[in-house]
């Protein structure tokens, strides 16, 4: 029986070139020897990676964040979420950082829901949601926002009604999709406490804990 389980490979490349570099994200074109033997083109985005994650409160709500994003060109209703700047940063920290950020709001309990690659035919990001529970207020004061996040709206969803928002093709963001869809799955299987600790090894960025 074939075992259904993602698994590591890296091909030959024969030539690489990198013709974009921007501020977060750059553009690779690696000529790659296929299995016959032939040689072919593939341009995609090196990306850093991101960190998203699933904030529940005690009623079952969500913490959503609608935000403009321009080149899909729409308001989104999205989850906290953001990238991992610093090399070899350990995600649960990062996702700490951005919910404070984002939310304003910290968590007590953290587990992973699941593990992503967002677009694996033409950009390398991977990105590792997070549930967070136990909900409370952050110290301090709120984080300054500017450009697009400086017209965000806020919102507490119930869980349901996100998923049936996914379903009805009115939510789009990936990050929430997903994170919403697995949350939900965890629930009517073996619950939360089965999820996967926190600082669980994550090979497509590894970090030290």
């Amino acid at each position: 029986m074939t075992t259904i389980k993602d698994s590591a490979e890296q091909w030959e490349v024969r030539a690489t070139e990198t013709p974009f570099v921007g501020n977060k994200t750059s553009v690779r074109t690696d000529d790659v020897v296929m299995p016959d033997g032939s040689v072919a083109r593939r341009d995609f985005q090196v990306h850093p990676g991101s960190v998203a994650v699933v904030p529940l409160d005690a009623e079952g709500r969500v913490l959503l964040l609608k935000q403009y994003r321009h080149p899909v060109g729409m308001k989104l209703w999205e989850i906290p979420a953001g990238l991992l700047d610093i090399p070899g940063e350990n995600p649960l920290h990062a996702a700490q950082r951005e919910l404070y950020e984002e939310v304003h709001v910290k968590a007590e309990d953290w587990r992973v829901l699941t593990d992503v690659y967002t677009t694996p035919g033409g950009c390398s990001e991977a990105v590792r949601i997070f549930l967070a529970r136990d909900l409370s207020e952050a110290d301090g004061e709120r984080f300054v926002v500017e450009d697009e996040e400086a017209d965000m709206e806020f919102a507490r969803v119930p869980l349901q009604d996100l998923v049936r928002g996914v379903l009805a093709g009115e939510l789009h963001n990936n990050c929430l999709v997903v994170g919403v869809l697995s949350l939900a799955a965890a629930l009517a299987g073996d619950g939360v406490d089965a999820l996967r600790p926190a600082e669980a090894q994550w090979p497509a960025r590894p970090f030290e804990a």
